[in-house]
Parts: C-alpha cells; sequence; structure tokens
C-alpha cells in the first residue's frame, strides 16, 4: 500500500485579504492566509482523510514559515523542505499575494510580491525521491506549470518527479498553468521542459491558453456559434492535445463565463478513454473566486483515487471547484463527500 494519495512540490506564501470585499487600496483590515496553488489541490484529498504532502523549502527562524507550517498541519497536508538561512532582510522570503475578491461590476484584483521568493530554489538535490516514490509509495504525483516555470532548478526538479514517478508506478497529473511573466527569456528551456512532463503525464490539465502557450497546441478552431460552439472548440482543441500527447488517458479543463464578480458561470469537460464527460456551464455563487480552478483539480483527482467513473471525476471537481468559490481561503474544504453532491446537485438546503 502507497503511503501517499497525493504529493506535490510547491512554493508556500501568504495571502493578505481585504476584508468585507473591499479593494486594496481603500481597506484598512486584512486577513491572513497561508496558501499556495498545489496545496489548494490537496485540500480537497486531505479534507476528505487521504493523505498528501507538499515538498517545499521554508525560511529559517521565520515566524512567515512557522505561521505557514502551523497552517499546514492544520488542514490535514504533509510537509518536508528544508529550512533556507534568510541571509538578513534582503534575502529569501515567502511570498507575499495581496488579493481583493471584487463585488459587483468591479473584478477582483492581485498584486504578487515575488521578490527574493524561496521557493524559487526548489531543486532535486533537497529530497530523497527514490525514497517518496519507491519505498514509501505515491498514488499521483501533481505538477503544476507554476513550480515548473519559477526558476531553473524547479523546472529540473518538476521533470525529475515526474521521471521518478513515471519509474516506480505513480500516476502523473499535470496542470499547465501557463504564466507569460514566467516565461520571458526562457521560452526554449521551458518549452522542452513542459514537453516532457506532459509526455510522462497520465492526466494533463489547462486552458485554451496553456494547451496553445505552453506545449504549441493550435486553438480551438472558429465553429459554431453560443455555448455549443465553444464546447465542441475545446473538444478539438483536447483532441489535439491527446493526439501530441498521447500517454495520458485524462484531459481536463474548466469553462468559466464571468458574468460578474458574484455570479459567474462554471462547467467543465473531461476527456476519458471512455469518452467525454461534460459539465455544461450553470451560474454559481462567487465569493472569492480564486482557487476555483484548483479546487477543481483536486476533486477531479480525489474521484479518481477513490476509483469511480470518470462521469463522477468532473462532476465532484465541478462541486469542489463551485466550493472553493464560497470561501476566502482559496481552497475547498468540504466536510465530506455529501456536501460536495449537494453542491452538485443544487441543493443548498440546511442539514440538521
Amino acid at each position: 500500500m502507497k503511503k501517499y494519495a497525493i504529493v506535490c512540490p510547491t512554493s508556500m506564501g501568504v495571502r493578505i485579504t481585504p476584508d468585507d470585499r473591499q479593494p486594496v487600496q481603500m481597506a484598512n483590515r486584512f486577513t491572513l492566509y497561508s496558501t499556495s496553488a498545489e496545496t489548494n489541490v490537496l485540500n480537497v484529498a486531505a479534507s476528505l482523510g487521504l493523505p498528501v504532502k507538499c515538498l517545499t523549502a521554508f525560511v529559517e527562524g521565520s515566524p512567515i514559515a512557522s505561521f505557514i507550517k502551523s497552517q499546514l498541519r492544520a488542514r490535514g497536508i504533509a510537509f518536508e523542505g528544508p529550512e533556507i538561512t534568510p541571509d538578513g532582510p534582503w534575502g529569501v522570503r515567502h511570498q507575499f499575494n495581496i488579493a481583493d475578491s471584487g463585488f459587483g461590476a468591479r473584478g477582483a484584483r492581485v498584486y504578487n510580491d515575488r521578490a527574493g521568493e524561496v521557493g524559487r530554489l526548489l531543486c532535486e538535490e533537497f529530497y530523497d525521491l527514490e525514497r517518496l516514490f519507491g519505498s514509501e509509495g505515491v498514488e499521483i504525483l501533481h505538477l503544476s506549470g507554476l513550480i515548473a516555470a519559477l526558476s531553473p532548478s524547479t523546472a529540473q526538479l518538476c521533470v525529475a518527479m515526474a521521471r521518478t514517478a513515471a519509474k516506480y508506478g505513480t500516476k502523473v497529473s499535470f496542470d499547465l498553468n501557463f504564466r507569460a511573466s514566467f516565461w520571458k527569456g526562457r521560452e526554449t528551456e521551458l518549452r522542452a521542459a513542459f514537453h516532457e512532463i506532459a509526455s510522462l503525464a497520465d492526466i494533463l490539465i489547462g486552458n485554451e491558453e496553456d494547451f496553445q502557450l505552453a506545449l504549441g497546441i493550435e486553438g480551438p478552431e472558429a465553429g459554431g456559434t453560443g455555448l455549443q460552439g465553444k464546447i465542441d472548440g475545446f473538444k478539438g482543441l483536447m483532441d489535439r492535445v491527446a493526439a501530441a500527447y498521447p500517454h495520458a488517458s485524462v484531459y481536463a479543463t474548466t469553462l468559466r463565463e464571468v458574468v460578474d464578480a458574484n455570479t459567474n458561470l462554471w462547467g467543465a469537460i473531461l476527456r476519458a478513454v471512455d469518452g467525454w464527460h461534460i459539465v455544461r456551464p450553470r451560474p454559481i455563487s462567487v465569493l472569492d473566486r480564486i482557487g476555483g480552478g484548483d479546487g477543481s483539480v483536486g476533486g477531479m483527482l480525489y474521484g479518481i483515487l477513490r476509483a469511480w467513473e470518470p462521469e463522477k471525476w468532473v462532476q465532484f471537481g465541478w462541486a469542489t471547484g463551485a466550493l472553493a468559490c464560497t470561501l476566502l481561503t482559496d481552497y475547498a474544504a468540504p466536510v465530506d463527500e455529501a456536501q460536495v453532491w449537494a453542491i452538485y446537485d443544487g441543493n443548498a438546503r440546511v442539514v440538521r
């Protein structure tokens, strides 16, 4: 039996969010959260009782590092990583993300302060990958393009993790998460790393921009109008991804249309070995949209780990993504599976 359900590398930081959905420049009260895109994904499985772990690094002696560790413990997420000496006030630190939630016609704004980010130092030498994947065992390795593109050493780490996972029969999940600012001046290096990881991946996740800009896949073709035309365009895109990267057996994306900051149309598409599974976009209420995509990935991976039918993977993932949008924490924390299925069914009745 494998020790961990999901493992991921990540750069941990904190998010500062204005209270009462106020914009950053007008707020004077903020709430601090510990977060990362990758641990957002882990949180669904952790909340529902599965063992998960993140590989990261911490700033030695930092109270922010202590806060992050306490939050990970409270969330049921194991962690491993070195303590890096900060080297004074201009040395390494945990990144800060300052983000409001938006309201109505005012969309959310995110301001990233990543100078000196300790996570950029993550490298293969920090971790015993043979022990992790060979001796302890991992069901799914989840990789994010955010970490793969953070620095040359993080790209090498993600490639090494994918290779080692594949050697020991661990499924590899890869969410492309393309960010143009990370890729600037590094296109050749990162295209090669992303191509190798995608070639080893069993589960490929991304939106149209991700697949086009990270992997060079031709985007959705102009065709029919309306929602069905958009779905057909995405299906064509994902067929081309599958032709280019045939090792994977699951290809997935979310669909989002913003009505306003409080209401989105939320949907999902999954291509599995048994065909297409689609949740057509429908309205969801949004308290804070950040982390909705991560929550969706976390729910889908949970369904895969539970060996459900693929139709349930996309349904559960749709609902955990919708759940994340009702929270200020960036991550979905379902109390049980029934809560998630109630969201999918549109049942918001009180449970006593």
